[in-house]
């Protein structure tokens, strides 16, 4: 697999595209500076490369696909980390290199909970971080129920206030995108109103909220659900609680990770089947991504990673994952879901959610780049 920054155009041709939730076959498409300028279908594509007559360009490149998948690059809508760095840490780039390896060209940096003076100087210091990959932060807490706090300290926990969304709005300036909330500690939803009127799209998660007030907070503007399944009181057939608040309002997206652990594949079948083009698949990585098995840390708690997992070092909670969105994908995929949807999942579906009309797909005017996938779809290169 190698990653190569778009520096010339280029022509991929004999690929099966993926566009939206369907596979055009015999396909191409023109890349230049990561933006998708034409595509096509057979050989049309040689009227666009030297020696071809009007309009021909000289210094495109020619990639045989030879059947490969093209897909857009993949967008993570929740992720801590990787490469054995979190987003918490100064230096990110390799946590960045990891998921742009895996085909990841658009992403939300998670932070986990901390106190509130922390969360501000870190949003200060990521709101300069530079990078054509990031497209915004994520405050997984601390607004979230101490009862469904997960791999988060809780004690750090806190209920949302008008006051503090504003500092850290403020901090983040212009680089919060997102916020997770158990809506239950908001109960005029004061603070969840003033998230959305600054433009800070809200999740509700880590939460005991029964049906009714996740509805509401759905109902205020709470567009994701955080991590579905995990962290939230569970699908009952007299208690239906968040998932179907979630899945009876049709502008929420449900993040989901598909790795085997978090969720069982029937769960994955479930989550698909009953909200189809609204789950987006995450990675909620945290720094072991790509690094290996052995001690790390996620915010101030240890945990140790075995075999893949990662657990608290203190009572076994699930910290996180050490997943990448393309084995999220395959994952998705061997659970029974449908390629194309799988795709549009890890794509489309969490570009939507971030307000990115030009970024999860290959049609002109597309932004993100494109990833190369072989036939069990591992990648086999990323251009943007």
């Amino acid at each position: 697999m190698t990653t190569l920054p778009a520096t010339q155009p280029l022509v991929l041709h004999s690929a099966r595209r993926f566009t939206g939730a369907t596979v055009v076959p015999d396909a191409w498409l023109r890349l230049d500076g990561g933006v998708v300028t034409d595509v096509g279908t057979g050989d049309s594509w040689r009227g666009l490369t030297a020696g071809a007559g009007a309009g021909a360009d000289a210094d495109v490149e020619v990639i045989d696909a030879a059947g490969a998948y093209v897909a857009p690059g993949f967008v993570d809508l929740h992720c801590h980390g990787g490469g054995g760095a979190s987003f918490e840490d100064a230096n990110i780039s390799a946590a960045l290199q990891v998921h742009r390896a895996a085909g990841t060209t658009s992403l939300v940096g998670s932070l986990v909970t901390n106190p509130l003076p922390v969360l501000e100087s870190s949003l200060r210091s990521l709101g300069a971080v530079r990078d054509s990959m990031l497209r915004g932060f994520h405050l997984e807490g601390p607004f979230l129920a101490t009862s469904h706090c997960g791999a988060h300290r809780p004690d750090y926990l806190v209920a949302p206030t008008v006051e503090a969304v504003d500092r850290l709005v403020e901090a983040g300036g212009g680089s919060l995108a997102q916020v997770t909330m158990a809506p239950e500690l908001d109960p005029d939803l004061a603070a969840l109103r003033r998230f959305v009127q600054h433009g800070v799209r809200v999740a509700v998660g880590h939460t005991a909220a029964d049906y009714e007030t996740a509805m509401r907070a759905f109902d205020a503007g709470a567009s994701l659900l955080t991590h579905t399944f995990n962290a939230m009181e569970p699908l009952h057939h007299r208690r239906p609680g968040p998932i179907a608040a979630a899945l009876d309002s049709p502008h929420v997206t449900l993040e989901l990770i598909a790795d085997g652990l978090h969720v069982h594949d029937p769960m994955v079948r479930l989550a698909f089947a009953s909200a189809p083009g609204r789950v987006a698949l995450i990675t909620d990585a945290m720094a072991a991504a790509g690094a290996g098995d052995g001690p790390y840390r996620i915010g101030s708690l240890d945990v140790v990673v075995s075999n893949g997992e990662a657990r608290l070092a203190g009572n076994g909670s699930i910290a996180g994952s050490t997943l990448t969105v393309d084995a999220a994908v395959r994952r998705a995929v061997g659970a029974g879901v449908g390629v194309a949807e799988a795709v549009a999942a890890a794509t489309l579906v969490p570009a939507r959610a971030l307000g990115l009309p030009d970024y999860g797909t290959t049609d002109v005017g597309a932004r993100g780049g494109v990833v190369l996938l072989d036939e069990d779809l591992k990648v086999l290169r990323v251009l943007s």
